[in-house]
C-alpha cells in the first residue's frame, strides 16, 4: 500500500487491447480500431449444400483468429471510453498548447529510451504534463514520488485529469513502505535534483535505483532546476535508469574521470578532492532525453517585487547575541548556548537574530517574537504565505497568529488562514497562488532556496508577485541576502569576513 500518501484505483479494468500508436490520442486510436473492426468483420455470401438444400451464409471475408477479433472489439470499446473521458476532462482541465507538444515529444522519448527528463521551470505545469505522458504510454500502475507538502497539489491535478491508470502518490521518505508486489510500470520522480547528491548517492537515490531494477518501470524525472549547484548532480539522478547516457560508468568516480574537472580543496586542514566542477558535456550527453521549457516560453510575464523590512529586536536579545559573540558561550541556570566554533557561532547567531535558539541539550526556545508580531500587524486582513527557517520559528508564529495560521496547503486553499512553511521543504513542488503576498520570517543560506521559494506564487495569469523579507536590525540576514541574490550560497567564509572572525 501507499502509506502516508494518496492512492487512486484505475478507472478501467485493463483488458487485452491493441497497443497505442506513438503520438496517437484516444480519439485517433478509437477511430483506428473501428477501421480495423470494419475490415476484419467484412462478410461475403457463401453457398452451402446442393440443389434444394443449398443455403446462403454470411461468412467472414478474412480468416482472422477469434482472439484477434476479440482484441480489436475490446480495443474499440476501451479507446472509445477513454475518448469520452477526455471529453469530460476537457470541461475540467485543458492542456496548454506547449504542454500538448511536450506530452507528444515526451511520449516518443519514453517509448524509445524508457525515460524522459522534463526540465520545466516552476509553474509551467510539470506535474500535469507528466500525468499526460503517463496516459499516452498506456501506463497501468504509476508511482509518483514527491515531497510530502506537494502531495495534495498533485492529487488535485490527478482528480481533475481523470486518467485511466492507477496512481500512488507518496513522499520519498515513505519509499520503504511501498508494496513491493505492485507491478509499477511508470515511476515519476518529482524534484529529481534532490537525488543529485555526490560523491556518494543519497538514500533516496539508492532506493529509487533499486525500485527501477525490480520493476523495470519507465521513468519520468521532473525538475525546474536539474543541476542547481553543479552539473555533477546529474549522475545519481539517472544512474539507476538502464538506458541513461552514463551507464558505462559504474561508479561516480569513473564518471568523474571523463566529465568532471577534479580539484582539491582544504577542509579542516585536510586536502580533499572536489568533484563539483562538472563539465557542460554532462548536459550535452543528456540532451536526447531532456525537454527544457522556461516560464518565458510559456508566456509568463510576472514581475517579482521584493522589499526588505528591518525590525528592532528586544534589547535583551541583542545583549545575548553580544555576549555570545564575545565569550562564545552563554551559561544559564539550566541551559547553555555554545558558539565555540565558527560553524556553531554562525548557526546560533542566525537563530538569535530571528528570536529563537537551540541549546546544547537539544531543546529549543522562543526568546523574541518581534518579527512575528511585525508580520501580523503589517499584513492584518491579508492572506499570506510565510516562510521560516528554524523549527522554533514556527512556534513563534503560532504564539502570535494562533488559529489564523496553518501549515497544511489544503487548509490554506479552503479557508482564509495564513500558511507557514519551512523554506527547504516548501520551496519545491507546491503552489501558493492563493497567497496575496509572500513574507520571509528568516532567510536560508542556500541560493537555491532563495530562487525557488520566492516563485511559489507565480502563475501565467498573475502579473505581479510581491515578496517581503523581515530582517533584524544589525543582523546576519542582510549579509545572507546579498550572497543568495547573486546565486551564491552563504558560507562560513562569508560569515568570517562579515563578522571579522
Amino acid at each position: 500500500m501507499c502509506s502516508n500518501s494518496y492512492w487512486s484505483s484505475s478507472l478501467f479494468n485493463m483488458v487485452d487491447v491493441l497497443e497505442r500508436n506513438s503520438g496517437f490520442n484516444n480519439e485517433e486510436m478509437w477511430k483506428q480500431c473501428e477501421l480495423l473492426r470494419s475490415v476484419i468483420f467484412q462478410t461475403i455470401e457463401t453457398k452451402v449444400g446442393r440443389g434444394k438444400q443449398v443455403r446462403v451464409l454470411q461468412t467472414f471475408k478474412h480468416d482472422t483468429p477469434k482472439e484477434v477479433r476479440e482484441r480489436i472489439v475490446n480495443s474499440c470499446e476501451y479507446y472509445k471510453q477513454l475518448h469520452l473521458k477526455d471529453m469530460e476532462r476537457n470541461n475540467q482541465i485543458k492542456f496548454r498548447d506547449y504542454q500538448n507538444d511536450i506530452i507528444r515529444k515526451g511520449t516518443e522519448i519514453v517509448t524509445k529510451y524508457g525515460f524522459v527528463y522534463l526540465a520545466m521551470e516552476v509553474r509551467t505545469g510539470k506535474t500535469l504534463t507528466s500525468l499526460g505522458i503517463a496516459e499516452k504510454i498506456n501506463s497501468s500502475n504509476v508511482l509518483f514520488l514527491t515531497k510530502k507538502k506537494a502531495i495534495s497539489s498533485i492529487t488535485n491535478d490527478f482528480d481533475l485529469f481523470k486518467p485511466s491508470y492507477s496512481l500512488c502518490v507518496t513522499n520519498y521518505e515513505s519509499l520503504h513502505k511501498i508494496d513491493p508486489d505492485i507491478p509499477w510500470d511508470l515511476i515519476i520522480c518529482d524534484e529529481a535534483h534532490s537525488m543529485g547528491a555526490f560523491a556518494k548517492p543519497s538514500k533516496r537515490a539508492v532506493q529509487v535505483k533499486d525500485l527501477i531494477a525490480k520493476t523495470k518501470a519507465n521513468v519520468i524525472l521532473l525538475s525546474g532546476t536539474p543541476t542547481p549547484e553543479s552539473y555533477s548532480q546529474m549522475y545519481h539522478q539517472v544512474y539507476g535508469i538502464p538506458n541513461n547516457p552514463f551507464k558505462e560508468y559504474k561508479t561516480f568516480y569513473k564518471f568523474c574521470s571523463k566529465f568532471v574537472v577534479i580539484k582539491t580543496k582544504m577542509i579542516n586542514g585536510l586536502s580533499m578532492n572536489d568533484y563539483s566542477n562538472g563539465m557542460y558535456t554532462i548536459l550535452e550527453e543528456m540532451e536526447p532525453f531532456m525537454i527544457n521549457y522556461t516560464q518565458a516560453e510559456a508566456g509568463f510575464i510576472a514581475e517579482t517585487i521584493e522589499e526588505v523590512f528591518e525590525v528592532e529586536l528586544k534589547e535583551s536579545t541583542y545583549k545575548l547575541i553580544k555576549k555570545l559573540s564575545r565569550d562564545l558561550i552563554v551559561q544559564g541556570k539550566e541551559e547553555v548556548i555554545l558558539g565555540d566554533t565558527p560553524v556553531k557561532l554562525m548557526s546560533k547567531m542566525h537563530q538569535l537574530y530571528s528570536g529563537t535558539v537551540k541549546f546544547e541539550s537539544g531543546k529549543s526556545m522562543v526568546i523574541d517574537t518581534t518579527k512575528a508580531e511585525f508580520i501580523k500587524a503589517q499584513w492584518e486582513g491579508c492572506q499570506i504565505g510565510i516562510f521560516y527557517k528554524f523549527k522554533e520559528e514556527l512556534e513563534a508564529l503560532k504564539q502570535v497568529f494562533g488559529d489564523e495560521l496553518t501549515t497544511e496547503l489544503s487548509v490554506f486553499e479552503d479557508t482564509y488562514k495564513n500558511i507557514a512553511l519551512q523554506i527547504v521543504s516548501g520551496r519545491e513542488g507546491i503552489s501558493l497562488k492563493k497567497a496575496e503576498y509572500l513574507v520571509y520570517y528568516n532567510i536560508d543560506f542556500s541560493a537555491t532556496s532563495y530562487w525557488q521559494s520566492k516563485d511559489r506564487m507565480t502563475t501565467k495569469d498573475r502579473p505581479k508577485n510581491e515578496v517581503f523579507w523581515i530582517f533584524s536590525k544589525g543582523g546576519i540576514e542582510e549579509q545572507i541576502y546579498k550572497a543568495v541574490t547573486k546565486k551564491k550560497d552563504y558560507t562560513l567564509a562569508h560569515f568570517k569576513k562579515d563578522f571579522y572572525l
